[in-house]
């Protein structure tokens, strides 16, 4: 049997606490950031020196992230969401997050400082 690299173990501990964490607010009752349609809310904030935001996007486009856009110091994040109702980005696509907000920061987290390249529109 393959051993348990550290990155697997915490992509398998990341992946359990956000399914986790996205279970909780269904079972309060909650929205958990989203508005009653079930949209995200949006966001503009500073994270780690670096500005994101998101906001909903009309219509959808190519967005997968079901007219959702997502920004990093003024560049659009590729964001997409799950069938399971979790966010991925291109810059940490094998790292699912509860929110695009955490999308966000995840990618500022991987980004380390560098500069977000736009992703090319398919």
């Amino acid at each position: 049997m393959p051993q348990l690299s550290r990155r697997r173990a915490l992509t398998a501990a990341a992946v359990a606490v956000g399914a986790t964490l996205a279970a909780v607010p269904a079972a309060r009752g909650a929205d958990g950031g989203h508005h009653a349609h079930g949209a995200p809310e949006a966001f503009d904030e500073v994270y780690r020196g670096r500005r994101i935001q998101g906001r909903s996007q009309g219509g959808g486009g190519h967005h997968h992230g079901g007219g959702y856009a997502v920004y990093v110091d003024g560049v659009e994040l590729h964001v997409m969401r799950n069938a399971d109702g979790s966010w991925i980005s291109v810059v940490s696509h094998y790292d699912p997050v509860a929110t695009p907000r955490a999308a966000a920061r995840a990618a500022v987290d991987e980004l380390q400082g560098a500069r977000l390249v736009p992703f090319p529109a398919g």
